[in-house]
């Protein structure tokens, strides 16, 4: 299992978010990105970077205008990016997003 997965829910619509492009980074100096991917059917990404994951800061950022076009709508945060910070490099970090045209949220999932 990678160390960081997401979910994105689509709150307006009632159903998962396909196809939001989702990009993992390390917020270090050089702003390194880990991995890439897209949520899938499910929206959920399962795969996104290593296993482990040294203990810092990251990002997930999620385009979500290359969503909102996707379907035909415009949202007014084109980018929803969340920094959050790995402790504990035995654990796994869930980090879901509930989006909307004009908000989101976003807690740490189990």
């Amino acid at each position: 299992m990678t160390a960081v997965t997401t979910h994105v829910l689509d709150t307006a619509l009632g159903r998962p978010a396909t196809g939001v492009p989702v990009r993992l980074e390390r917020l270090d100096a050089a702003m390194t990105t880990i991995a890439e991917g897209a949520t899938d059917d499910d929206g959920r990404v399962r795969k996104l970077g290593p296993g482990h994951l040294e203990p810092g800061p990251y990002r997930l950022s999620f385009d979500t205008d290359a969503y909102f076009a996707a379907i035909g709508t415009t949202g007014f945060f084109p980018e929803v990016a969340i920094a959050f910070t790995i402790t504990d490099v035995g654990e796994h970090y869930h980090v879901p997003l509930l989006l909307s045209p004009f908000s989101y949220s976003t807690y740490r999932g189990s």
